[in-house]
């Protein structure tokens, strides 16, 4: 039949022929799409089990042990080996008052095959409350007293109500007391678990690999077969570290890794090859955080209101962010619980009603002091000079330099004191030796302003950076932790917000996106909002490589 079909072929005339073989083309393609379209309309892409996300971090672990977490990288790695008493819990109740009764999971194991009980939970509160372990928990389980019902019933008495509990129970990883029973609290951190950790997560730990000279480049996880809830469709998880943010993005740009995060959106320019960019935001801005007690012009009221004018924000997030971050005017961030838009209203940027705020309050420019605005004081000539203090990271100190240049044209001057990440957070923050800082607060899941706002948090360690002091605010503040009604709480955390936000004790400035940055063949991630860059993580088990095509 086809010999014959190639004769009679053979006998057409040239014209005959191409009229043909076009003929016969357009067949073919036509059989294509339809076979294509057919297969798009009774079958779908189902994600398949398998492969392996490898990504990448500038830096290096230091100890994966979740109640001792202190950096992104730990914290990131910690959540995908250890599980939070939330999650290991069947049930979670509550008197409404001081006490709480968790019962744990009928058969949940650690990775090792132990099981989980109610020792395991008190141990780890313990732990915590042990000031030789130096957890970062310390502060948030003081006075919590934990004590064994039952082999997998726990019960936990706090001092006085406190509304926001249950966020806490949400953020408590859970250690075993098998492995760390025996070891001294002070160390914890140099014990092989910290590196070889046993958990309860969706992965276990598999391998390290590491130089000579003791830095770790790679760090696998392998799904964990003891796993309780439903299994990760990824098999393994590669952490590999690099030296440098430019390492990093070559090493992306070879294939190394699969992907890796960022709050530097200038980065994306460098990656060169096929990748897609997810925008989340997190509950964290940054702000100038104003010591009214270091210098005489920051307590006066219409000096801070008139700086706030002259900081032009919208170009901040252009030049230094790229638009890859969003405006805030108050202690919360636009998305997070609590956050009422009535009172956040944007602050315009207007350097003539900077201008008009200080003149009227008499601060003019003085030609002896090359037209710095002066005022006098009692018996002396104050400067309007500030010096801000900032940490040497690239994003801020050029966030730093637009706000100089912005302060500096409604007449003051301005010093820039660019120091050490590490010199910040251990001597400049906890001595408050600042004028003005800028600096960020991470606010977490509930709007409890305790530790930010509170007079009684103005000195190390606590973190009221500006030092601010409001009888009526402290009082909201310890109303919104006891009060569980939802109305009224959010009542009291409006008149909050606009108390703060009116009484210019900081300048808010913004709030950044971090950037998730995969290769395109990594499906399933949907995230919007995430609260840390670790918590990027929270939705692996939907997250895939492969694929393979089922009926519909």
């Amino acid at each position: 039949m086809f010999s014959r079909l190639i004769h009679i072929v053979q006998s057409f005339s040239k014209v005959e022929r191409l009229l043909f073989y076009g003929a016969l083309v357009i067949f073919i393609v036509s059989g294509a799409i339809l076979a294509i379209e057919a297969t798009d309309e009774y079958t779908y892409k189902k994600p398949l089990p398998g492969g392996r996300y490898s990504e990448g971090f500038v830096g290096q672990l230091t100890a994966i042990n979740p109640i001792l977490t202190n950096n992104d990288i730990d914290r990131t790695i910690s959540k995908l080996l250890f599980e939070t008493l939330d999650a290991l819990s069947e049930s979670i109740k509550d008197d409404g008052k001081r006490v709480w009764t968790v019962r744990l999971k009928d058969n949940v194991l650690w990775h090792d095959g132990e099981m989980i009980t109610s020792d395991d939970v008190v141990f780890t509160i313990q732990t915590i409350q042990n000031p030789n372990a130096f957890s970062p928990l310390f502060t948030t389980w003081q006075g919590v007293v934990a004590e064994r019902v039952s082999e997998k019933e726990v019960r936990l008495t706090i001092r006085t109500p406190y509304v926001f509990f249950n966020d806490n129970l949400k953020d408590l990883p859970i250690i075993p007391k098998h492995i760390f029973d025996h070891i001294p609290p002070t160390n914890l951190r140099l014990s092989e678990y910290s590196i070889e950790a046993i958990g309860s997560g969706p992965y276990k730990f598999d391998s390290y690999q590491k130089r000579k000279d003791g830095f770790i480049t790679k760090y696998t996880l392998a799904l964990n077969d003891h796993y309780y809830g439903n299994a990760p469709l990824i098999h393994f998880v590669d952490f590999k570290f690099y030296s440098s943010l430019e390492d990093l993005v070559a090493g992306f740009n070879a294939g190394e890794i699969s992907g890796f995060g960022t709050f530097d959106p200038r980065i994306t320019k460098e990656i060169s090859r096929s990748h897609v960019v997810y925008s989340l935001l997190l509950p964290q801005y940054y702000a100038l955080f104003l010591n009214q007690n270091s210098s005489l012009p920051l307590k006066e009221k219409n000096v801070r209101l008139a700086l706030d004018y002259a900081i032009d924000r919208k170009r901040i997030i252009d030049e230094v962010f790229l638009g890859h971050a969003i405006t805030v005017s108050g202690p919360l961030v636009p998305g997070s619980s609590g956050y009422s838009p009535s009172v956040n209203v944007p602050k315009e940027y207007d350097p003539t009603k900077a201008h008009t705020i200080l003149e009227s309050s008499g601060w003019k420019p003085n030609s002896d002091h090359k037209g710095i605005r002066t005022r006098r004081l009692g018996d002396a000539i104050v400067l309007l000079e500030f010096t801000i203090t900032t940490p040497d990271t690239p994003l801020l100190v050029k966030t730093a330099q637009i706000i100089r240049e912005n302060l500096e044209a409604v007449g003051s001057k301005v010093t820039l004191d660019i120091v050490s990440i590490d010199s910040i957070n251990k001597d400049i923050i906890p001595s408050r030796n600042y004028q003005i800082t800028l600096f960020g607060n991470i606010t977490g899941r509930q709007p409890d302003f305790f530790s930010f706002w509170h007079s009684s948090q103005r000195f190390y360690p606590g973190l009221n950076l500006a030092l601010y002091q409001n009888k009526s605010a402290d009082n909201l503040i310890e109303s919104i932790r006891q009060n569980s009604d939802p109305e009224k709480r959010q009542s009291d955390l409006t008149t909050l917000q606009s108390a703060i936000i009116q009484d210019y004790p900081v300048l808010f400035l913004y709030a950044p996106h971090y950037l998730h940055i995969t290769e395109p063949r990594i499906k399933g991630f949907d995230a919007k909002w995430v609260l840390t860059p670790a918590h990027k993580f929270d939705t692996i088990k939907s997250w895939y490589i492969n694929t393979t095509r089922a009926l519909r």
